[in-house]
């Protein structure tokens, strides 16, 4: 035999060893059988079909794709999503009958079950004191049941933006919406505008705030033309920074021109659940609702995204399309948060990392488990702002920030939040 008939088998790659030029494999690759990618001309035809077939799917296929890849990964990203579901449904509703039994009036858990039958529709004679009806029912229940709906959207609008921008440490105020809600909120205040309005005023900022900064994000990422993974995310969270410092600094030039009102600006900047009422449930409830569904309905998509820009459009998904829906749905239901609660941080980051943690990457599993879990851990953290220093209150956000520095910074130092910075 030939030198030269020798010498492709020397230069063939081992088929037991990865290609150092292949780079990361791609989802295509992932979702070829094991059998297909067994080595030889069999294995190379049988991956370049099955890339051509996943390119060519449907919706509903390119779902069925990712589920396949998924089973791919380690045990504890392939959890099914009812166990860890029902673990956070079972916390929330721990956290709930706890907020509802706990508080500075020290009722009994017998007066407080009396007090809640007592409004319910053909209930038994009960003798309960109107002021006991008026505690569980005017303060308490309204409260719980606004803390477990402000929770919800924060750590679900935590969970969508990381997934969004790719980013490990986003959370619903990356983008500015903490900012452009403390802005018009304050502006509201110092002009002595009824505080009826304040809700509806912080809304509207946070919701101008965050299309602004997906306006310039998304112009700025198109004018580079990065053709990298992930550009235009990356725009989008440096336009969200510039925004939140230029909408801060002008708040903070407010504050120091009308220092009358700096309390008031201070207890609706550091979060409070204390003034909730049914009308603040109802207010938020629709928006709460939307948001949800959208970001649901979204959650497959989100695993596609995460393999890459190009990867995903080559799948067939409109990644432009799909970053506007889960960005506005996140703005949506994190705005009319921050509307009725003020600024509470760190819950968007707390939370889904926790989820991925415990119960894997998938968003399939992290965006409706953060949700209920985010609805059960604000829930908890009203609790102890409101009897840790009883009957004075502490604010929801020191609460939530001493939890969550030491667990943002232990996020930060892991493994994979420094491989996905890098």
């Amino acid at each position: 035999m030939t030198s030269a008939a020798r010498r492709p088998a020397a230069d063939a790659p081992d088929p037991g060893l990865p290609s150092a030029a292949a780079g990361p494999p791609s989802l295509a690759s992932a979702l070829v059988p094991p059998a297909a990618r067994a080595g030889g001309a069999d294995g190379d035809a049988g991956a370049q079909k099955a890339s051509l077939a996943t390119q060519a799917a449907t919706g509903a296929e390119r779902a069925a794709a990712v589920e396949t890849a998924d089973r791919d990964r380690p045990a504890i990203s392939r959890i099914r999503p009812g166990r860890p579901l029902a673990i956070a449904a079972a916390a929330l509703v721990v956290a709930m009958v706890v907020g509802v039994l706990v508080g500075p009036a020290g009722l009994p858990a017998a007066t407080v079950g009396q007090a809640l039958l007592a409004r319910m529709p053909w209930h038994p004679a009960l003798s309960v004191p109107a002021i006991d009806v008026a505690i569980v029912w005017q303060i308490r229940l309204p409260r719980v049941i606004l803390g477990a709906l402000v929770g919800a959207m924060l750590a679900g609008g935590g969970a969508a933006y990381q997934g969004v921008v790719r980013t490990p440490l986003a959370d619903p105020y990356l983008l500015g919406v903490a900012a452009g809600a403390g802005l018009v909120a304050t502006l509201n205040i110092v002009s002595g505008a009824s505080s009826g309005l304040l809700p509806a005023t912080a809304f509207a900022g946070a919701a101008i705030a965050v299309t602004v900064t997906y306006v310039l994000g998304t112009s700025a990422g198109r004018d580079i033309g990065s053709p990298g993974i992930g550009g235009t995310a990356a725009s989008i969270v440096l336009a969200g920074v510039a925004i939140a410092a230029l909408f801060t600094a002008v708040q903070e030039y407010l504050q120091q021109q009308s220092s009358q009102q700096l309390q008031q600006i201070y207890a609706w900047i550091l979060g409070e659940l204390s003034q909730a009422s049914w009308s603040d449930v109802v207010l938020i409830v629709p928006y709460t609702a939307i948001s949800a569904a959208l970001l649901i309905a979204h959650r497959r998509l989100l695993d596609v995204l995460q393999v890459g820009e190009a990867e995903a459009s080559s799948l067939g998904v409109n990644v432009a399309r799909l970053r506007l829906t889960v960005v506005a749905a996140a703005t949506l239901g994190t705005a009319a948060a921050v509307a009725v609660s003020g600024l509470i941080g760190f819950v968007g980051i707390i939370v889904p990392h926790t989820v991925r943690l415990t119960a894997g990457a998938s968003y399939r599993i992290v965006l409706p488990v953060s949700m209920v879990g985010g609805a059960a851990f604000l829930v908890l953290a009203d609790i102890a702002a409101r009897t840790v220093q009883a009957p004075a209150e502490v604010p929801l956000t020191v609460i939530t920030a001493t939890i969550g520095a030491p667990f943002f910074l232990f996020v930060l130092r892991s493994r994979r939040t420094r491989s996905d910075l890098s």
